[in-house]
């Protein structure tokens, strides 16, 4: 089978100049009311991986993200808010972009091409069979993603991956892979619109799925999330006096003394 990569293929808009504000936004708004669908599509592909994803980290493992340019920043920012929002280590989820932590706010000339370069990133990370790697690349071609997914895969670690090309060389390399088809971007080629979506929504799918299944929500609550600011705080003793009925100030100090909402509420129900 012919691979096409119908993320660059020729947008069904042009002469995008010539149109209005309004009519950029509502066409753009139109492109992107797309993007839900394509994720239902790959919902079993999703349900695989994360199946998988539990597993490995119940048994102790680690879960890294791996790209270049979006890809690479999308997966940083979804591994650096499973901290606050869940409490869980700060090296439990992580994010890994081809040229380091400089190409989070600058692109680094030519740092995707590497094929060698997310290996040598990951054993720096003490990577191992215990963990799971899932490559990011909306293509489904970044050299820098698929070379690591490979040497994963020689060394026992499980790989997956996100693209939104069918049957791209990524999705081939992957163990499990996930395909969100989203067809060809508003302005071509700029994947960072509806691919950039697409990817953001399910890795929103992958980690909060995972964090729930570990038991780090609660009804529906975030009760293990970081006392991080002042809204969070506020929101911690909410969430105490609406489980347990007790006034503000006493939630208060609960929350104080024990540090996240799952240890007040357990330390009053003496669990």
């Amino acid at each position: 089978m012919t691979f096409i990569k119908t993320t660059e293929q020729s947008s069904a808009f042009d002469h995008l100049e010539q149109m209005s504000v309004a009519e950029l936004l509502f066409n753009i708004n139109a492109e992107d009311k797309t993007v839900p669908f394509a994720v239902e599509k790959a919902l079993p592909q999703i349900e695989l991986l994360v199946n998988q994803i539990v597993a490995q980290l119940q048994a102790g493992g680690r879960l890294f993200y791996i790209g270049a340019g979006t890809s690479g920043r999308l997966g940083i920012v979804d591994a650096s808010e499973c901290p606050p929002t869940f409490g869980v280590p700060f090296d439990l989820v992580n994010g890994i972009i081809a040229g380091g932590d400089k190409a989070i706010r600058k692109a680094v000339e030519r740092a995707e091409d590497d094929r060698n370069q997310a290996w040598i990133d990951l054993q720096q990370q003490h990577i191992s069979a215990k963990d799971v790697v899932i490559g990011i690349a909306a293509s489904g071609t970044t050299p820098y993603v698929i070379g690591g997914l490979e040497k994963c895969n020689e060394n026992q670690i499980l790989t997956g991956s996100i693209s939104c090309n069918a049957g791209s060389p990524l999705s081939q390399t992957a163990q499990f892979p996930i395909e969100v088809i989203v067809g060809p971007e508003f302005v071509t080629g700029s994947s960072r619109m509806k691919a950039g979506t697409a990817q953001k929504l399910v890795l929103n799918m992958i980690s909060t799925a995972t964090m729930i299944r570990l038991g780090k929500v609660k009804g529906n609550k975030m009760v293990d999330m970081q006392l991080s600011n002042d809204k969070l705080v506020e929101r911690g003793i909410q969430m105490i006096m609406a489980e347990i009925g007790v006034s503000h100030d006493d939630a208060k100090k609960l929350l104080i003394q024990h540090g996240s909402v799952r240890n007040a509420v357990n330390a009053f129900l003496k669990i």
